[in-house]
């Protein structure tokens, strides 16, 4: 295999494995329904079936700190060859599995070895790439995520509408990704910096108040977005009585934004700060929210995840290009583990925390609170984003 094409198949690897965390969370979404009609007579169904497709990202959360240590001590591709595995094995089980019980701990499982994956292949990009070329391709990252969210959700709505089971098989994408990346990806030269950059930031103090910034952004920001994929399903089916084809194609107009403005990435990034995109993000989340908290149509939700898409398009790249400029080389692992807990731990937070606006206030009155939330980060941000570049 040439060098050229050897590294476009890794490149490729970087990309699609990225992409296996949205596959995870997003697939089930359509099928949600259809899980909790399965299930209805088991107590607590309606939770207990919304944490089917949060579980995971608890167990990212928990698992992510560890992963990062051990792609700092044991290297990158071990890490990555051992979550791959247990990925597509504990992520297929979900079609075997006959009680409810069993599936939430599968999926507890899953996110194990996606805070592996995830937090590798991450650290890997930042590894590969630097400067202009990291931005350009991070922006392919949350590209490839929000291509592979949108295919996946319009394709688990497919499956589900003939069985929700099936829905769980797509997990076995993973044994793909494993391969190419046994056969393509490269371990990086331990302790050799690759730039002035960043041999200044290998002998830099770790700066604890930017990293804690970012990651509690982070939270915040998955914990209102998470609430389309995971809410949007049972808003569709309560207003229109639609089936879960026709959800994923909604949520799946939302993925295809999110990969248009994600190419634009760089291009932002040279004109305004972290804050500023930041700005940006939280302002379009809010307004779908506030979308769908005033009207019940499906037209009008394809709009509204439509304008979402276009903040979770940016969000990716920005958390991991800010982090990526700050943080010392021989910790990246490790901040990096730090970042993917931070981030997964908003989406399982997400039902905790949305669900009892939902019972009190019912889920359009819900989607007005976190609206005028979003907004007000939004201001924040863009007050922040007025002091200069980030």
């Amino acid at each position: 295999m040439s060098k050229p094409y050897k590294s476009r198949i890794r490149n490729g690897t970087l990309l699609a494995g990225s992409a296996l965390s949205v596959l995870a969370v997003t697939i089930v979404s359509p099928a949600l329904p259809s899980i909790l009609a399965a299930f209805k007579d088991v107590p607590n169904a309606e939770l207990l079936v919304r944490l089917v497709m949060t579980t995971p990202a608890l167990f990212i959360a928990i698992g992510a700190p560890l992963a990062g240590f051990l792609l700092d001590r044991l290297g990158r591709k071990p890490v990555l060859i051992a979550g791959l595995a247990v990925y597509s094995v504990s992520g297929s089980a979900g079609f075997f599995l006959d009680s409810l019980f069993s599936i939430l701990i599968s999926r507890a499982i899953l996110g194990l070895a996606i805070a592996a994956i995830m937090s590798g292949f991450t650290t890997l990009i930042i590894d590969y790439f630097k400067g202009a070329n990291l931005n350009r391709f991070m922006g392919y990252q949350s590209a490839a995520i929000s291509f592979g969210g949108m295919g996946f959700l319009f394709f688990g709505g497919i499956l589900a509408d003939s069985d929700w089971r099936l829905v769980f098989l797509v997990h076995l994408f993973a044994v793909a990704v494993l391969l190419t990346t046994i056969l393509t990806v490269n371990e990086p030269e331990r302790g050799e910096p690759v730039s002035d950059a960043d041999s200044s930031r290998e002998r830099s103090v770790v700066p604890y108040r930017t990293l804690g910034l970012i990651y509690l952004t982070t939270f915040f920001s998955m914990l209102v977005f998470f609430i389309f994929p995971l809410q949007v399903p049972f808003y569709l089916q309560e207003a229109l009585n639609i089936k879960s084809s026709l959800i994923g194609l909604a949520l799946s107009i939302q993925g295809l934004m999110a990969a248009i403005i994600a190419f634009q990435y760089a291009k932002l990034k040279q004109r305004l700060s972290f804050q500023g995109i930041f700005f940006l993000i939280f302002l379009f989340f809010g307004v779908n929210h506030l979308v769908l908290s005033f009207t019940n149509g499906y037209s009008s939700a394809i709009i509204a995840l439509a304008i979402g898409g276009l903040g979770i398009g940016l969000l990716p790249a920005n958390i991991n290009v800010w982090l990526a400029s700050v943080v010392p080389v021989d910790i990246r692992g490790s901040a990096i583990g730090g970042l993917t807990m931070s981030l997964f731990f908003g989406q399982f937070m997400t039902p905790l925390l949305s669900q009892p606006f939902v019972a009190a206030l019912g889920l359009n009155q819900m989607f007005l609170v976190f609206g005028i939330f979003s907004l007000a980060a939004a201001a924040v941000y863009g007050f922040a984003g007025l002091k200069g570049q980030g």
